[in-house]
């Protein structure tokens, strides 16, 4: 059995596949698709490394992904580096059989010779110390993503932790009814909403904000907390936080030059 193979049987035992083009009732009514969203996070073992992570990112690993049909891939640091240097890179998927594509990457001969530096790191000179990674699926109210225009200069990856899998549901249902258009008419402009379905800290909400600079981010999120429409929900019995969010990473990141997203 193939790695591709095993992969795409494991999801559809644990029910994660059902079809690429409708998994609800609501997405039929919309007529999109729910896409995916993977983000993996590179904690290196040194400063010295990003360099030569920048050079595999932008030479060899986004061309090899644009290869498979994997066309936006976004790199992304902190705003505020890091004691360990720590990079985030965002793919974006039309279903899990392009995911499941993106493992077999080193297969392609190109890519290992652009990437030869990186890829051939020995043991004692490691280029990172750890890669997390955790997969996501786009939610009814946004099932795909929206591509920035080029120039955006701040983004937000932020990460909703809940107490139990209906929790977690509910918040989703929280964006799905009403919190995610009052984002939108505050100048909180979404990238990306993705309920996590593989990866740690479940069950969870992740989601990527993007504004022109950080006085917009400000000023954005200013007229969110005064909106009254957001008072009232944030305040429903069953919407609010105590209720259904554990846990909130917020993460304010800057995008390479060489970013696609």
């Amino acid at each position: 059995m193939t790695r591709n193979t095993f992969l795409k049987s494991t999801l559809a035992a644990t029910g994660l596949i059902a079809s690429t083009r409708s998994v609800t009732g609501a997405e039929k009514s919309e007529g999109a698709a729910r896409e995916y969203f993977e983000i993996r996070k590179y904690s290196l073992k040194s400063v010295e490394k990003l360099d030569l992570m920048h050079a595999y990112l932008k030479d060899a690993a986004i061309p090899a992904l644009n290869r498979l049909g994997i066309r936006q891939v976004g790199m992304f640091m902190p705003e505020v580096p890091e004691a360990v240097p720590v990079v985030y890179v965002v793919l974006r998927y039309s279903s899990l059989d392009q995911f499941a594509k993106s493992t077999q990457l080193l297969a392609d001969a190109t890519l290992q010779q652009a990437g030869a530096d990186y890829l051939g790191a020995p043991a004692t000179d490691a280029v990172y110390e750890r890669i997390e990674s955790w997969l996501t699926q786009g939610i009814e109210g946004m099932p795909a993503m929206v591509v920035p225009e080029k120039g955006k200069q701040v983004y937000q990856l932020r990460i909703y932790e809940s107490p139990s899998e209906k929790t977690g549901k509910k918040k989703v249902e929280m964006f799905n009814i009403g919190e995610l258009a009052i984002f939108k008419r505050c100048g909180l402009t979404p990238v990306f909403f993705g309920e996590t379905i593989v990866g740690p800290l479940m069950p969870n909400l992740t989601y990527m904000l993007v504004f022109n600079d950080t006085a917009a981010k400000d000023a954005a999120w200013n007229n969110f907390r005064g909106d009254p429409e957001w008072a009232k929900l944030k305040t429903t019995p069953g919407f609010t936080d105590k209720e259904i969010v554990s846990h909130i990473t917020n993460l304010v990141l800057v995008p390479a030059p060489y970013s696609q997203i």
